[in-house]
């Protein structure tokens, strides 16, 4: 399925197989998740993506061709492909152990063909192997949505109680972290969204509420994945002194004014930027021990245009996920 403009649905389009370059691979697509940041780019949220472009982030396949000189993969080997593309490894950013932040990094779906397709070129080094025990399917969503989850986890620190603003598919797997790390999560959706607020709670949310209430107790940290900067003041108020603020997403629309008041006390602000490999492979690693059991709805991949309007509308329990 390709963009060829903003604001417009998809469109399927007969392209030739993909051949790698050096250093890439051709990957034969099994799985690739529906991401909120597919919709950013849809919407011409984010700027300057690649055009015509194949969307999708969150790829699971296997590698069906190597380009020169890679190392470390082999035909058949079942990889992950995830939102961070490619890096230049010179930047000080890279130099520096914050590859997320390179100064020219590529993005798949974004500035680099993705997964909405039968197959997809990687750059080998940024391909994770994927070992058996959790299917295509279930799989895919952990390539952005647990690894953005997982990294703006991360960005809480000990937080013991954890408030997760917007309850889709990145909260639904940092809930399972979190639980597995002995927080306490409280969750907060679309006011009267009670179906996400009864999925939070199933999956073991000790309460889940309206994005407008107050928790119940002071929260040590929140992450915010719903893309709504009002709520950054909201989710200031709620936690204590010295607490912190992550918003995960790659965009937000603006945040209001808000008193200064709702800031002091040490409490933290902060974002989270994409993602880089040792993310990936620290939270592909902690999975399976876990277990993570994502909850997904099967679209084939005709039907990605449904997939994204049930995305836009909050329709979704979990992840969308594409099959060719």
């Amino acid at each position: 399925m390709m963009m060829e403009q903003f604001r417009q649905p998809l469109v399927l389009r007969e392209v030739h197989e993909p051949e790698p370059g050096p250093g890439q691979v051709t990957v034969r697509v099994a799985a690739c998740a529906v991401c909120r940041t597919d919709l950013h780019v849809l919407d011409g949220e984010l700027p300057e993506p690649k055009l015509p472009l194949i969307p999708g982030h969150e790829i699971v396949g296997r590698v069906i061709a190597l380009g020169a000189g890679v190392a470390g993969l082999q035909v058949g080997q079942r990889v992950g492909i995830p939102w961070l593309a490619w890096t230049c490894g010179e930047c000080g950013f890279c130099r520096g152990g914050q590859e997320n932040l390179c100064e020219r990094a590529r993005f798949t779906g974004y500035t680099w063909d993705g997964g909405y397709a039968e197959y997809a070129i990687a750059d080998a080094r940024f391909c994770f192997p994927l070992a058996g025990g959790m299917d295509d399917v279930a799989a895919a969503p952990l390539l952005c949505a647990g690894l953005i989850g997982y990294r703006a986890l991360s960005k809480t620190g000990g937080a013991r109680v954890l408030g997760l603003y917007g309850f889709g598919a990145a909260a639904h797997l940092v809930t399972q972290v979190a639980r597995h790390q002995g927080r306490r999560v409280y969750a907060f959706t679309r006011p009267g969204d009670t179906a996400a607020q009864e999925f939070a709670r199933r999956l073991g949310a000790v309460w889940a509420g309206d994005s407008d209430q107050s928790p119940p107790e002071p929260l040590d940290a929140a992450i915010l994945f719903a893309p709504a900067g009002a709520l950054v003041p909201v989710a200031l108020r709620a936690v204590r002194k010295g607490g912190t603020v992550v918003c995960g997403g790659i965009h937000m629309s603006d945040i209001p004014a808000f008193p200064y008041r709702d800031l002091w006390h040490e409490r933290t602000l902060c974002s989270v930027a994409n993602l880089t490999r040792r993310d990936g492979e620290e939270f592909l690693q902690l999975a399976p021990t876990i277990p993570i059991r994502t909850e997904t709805q099967v679209f084939p991949l005709p039907d990605a245009n449904e997939a994204l309007a049930r995305l836009r509308e909050g329709r979704l329990q979990g992840a969308a996920v594409l099959v060719p």
